[in-house]
């Protein structure tokens, strides 16, 4: 069988309704814009003929059943096939119970039911055990998508980037049941590293799968290729050893992007071939895209210097202030994708560090046609 597939990716909306949005002075996210902007993206791919969207995790803003009351209302409008799955921001209490302005994971299924999670839901009402959150669906004939779960809780009640062993399990039988021509994994946290030693960075392992050694293994027995992830906010696509992830920057985090893509499969080749648009103002933000730069420029320093702070470079505090002011821009680089880090102003050894950062695999962050 061939196949021939149109969808689009639209990562980390973070839907905050108005009245239900944080007045934080340090958050790098434009909550303010996530409507408009989910919007505008609706609308541009409404006049596409595409098969489906993916949507994958951090719908609203911080688990408010308002925003993901009017997130599913506003799916259930579309003239096509949407799939979401949870991410950290989503279901943020291991029990809700006491804040009845947020929801848990059964909630979800039944908020989401229409959107991958009908046989949750069937589960759900006729079990007498908690049903994993996780399914799998066919968007077209040939194709299976598996949409999992990468939050839990651990024995504290903190959200960690984890498998739990059911969901394992339950892919490890989902995938032995042969009968599809190709099958793709959403799951929110990053299965494979989009920045340099991001599994063992103390800011960057958060984003990543506490277990993805064991992802991995589970999906290359299998023959599966294909991750589409978000939670990083940034434009990455990264290739290992026969996988490739390909993580969606944020709508509410500079450069405000989503993806178009094409798979085409055939008994001689697979190909999937994208590219990447940006929202370029909304009503309130007509430059959206300075705007968006300068926000997140104004609130780097702190995390710059954090980053400096933990490198293996032997900085004094003085050195850290005297540097973060060159790196005004730097996530808003990285996050933006295919780019190169020339600071030539810095040592040696700085240049080199922040050299790493940039473009490893040719410039396919955000176009690009690749063989898989």
């Amino acid at each position: 069988m061939s196949l021939d597939i149109r969808f689009a990716i639209a990562s980390d909306l973070h839907i905050g309704l108005p009245h239900t949005i944080w007045d934080h002075p340090s958050r790098f996210h434009l909550i303010e814009v996530s409507i408009p902007a989910l919007e505008q993206v609706l609308d541009h791919i409404s006049q596409l003929d595409i098969d489906f969207l993916l949507l994958p995790g951090d719908l609203t803003q911080h688990g408010e059943r308002d925003n993901h009351a009017w997130l599913a209302e506003r799916l259930q409008r579309l003239s096509f096939p949407c799939y979401v799955i949870p991410g950290n921001h989503d279901v943020v209490l291991p029990d809700p119970a006491g804040d009845a302005r947020r929801i848990g994971s059964n909630d979800f299924a039944k908020i989401y039911q229409k959107f991958g999670y009908d046989k949750v839901v069937q589960d759900q009402d006729q079990a007498t055990a908690p049903r994993p959150l996780c399914y799998s669906t066919s968007p077209v004939s040939g194709l299976r998508l598996i949409g999992l779960n990468s939050n839990q809780f651990d024995h504290e009640g903190k959200l960690v980037g984890y498998l739990d062993s059911a969901q394992l399990d339950w892919l490890e039988t989902e995938l032995s049941r042969g009968q599809f021509e190709a099958t793709w994994v959403m799951i929110h946290h990053n299965v494979l590293e989009h920045l340099p030693d991001q599994a063992q960075h103390p800011l960057g392992r958060r984003y990543i799968l506490g277990n993805a050694e064991r992802l991995k293994a589970i999906l290359k027995t299998h023959a599966v290729s294909l991750i589409f992830t978000g939670h990083l906010h940034v434009q990455d696509v990264t290739q290992e050893n026969g996988l490739t992830e390909i993580t969606t920057g944020s709508l509410v985090s500079y450069p405000h992007p989503y993806r178009l893509l094409h798979y085409k499969q055939s008994p001689a080749e697979t190909m999937l071939s994208f590219e990447s648009f940006r929202i370029g103002s909304t009503p309130d933000w007509p430059q959206l895209q300075q705007q968006s730069r300068d926000w997140m420029g104004d609130r780097a320093t702190p995390f710059m210097a954090k980053l400096l702070s933990l490198a293996s470079l032997d900085l004094s505090e003085a050195q850290i202030a005297q540097l973060t002011p060159h790196l005004r821009y730097f996530w808003a680089d990285i996050a933006e994708g295919d780019r190169e880090f020339n600071f030539e102003q810095f040592p040696a050894e700085l240049q080199g560090y922040f050299k790493r950062f940039g473009i490893h695999q040719g410039k396919i962050d955000n176009a690009a046609t690749l063989a898989l």
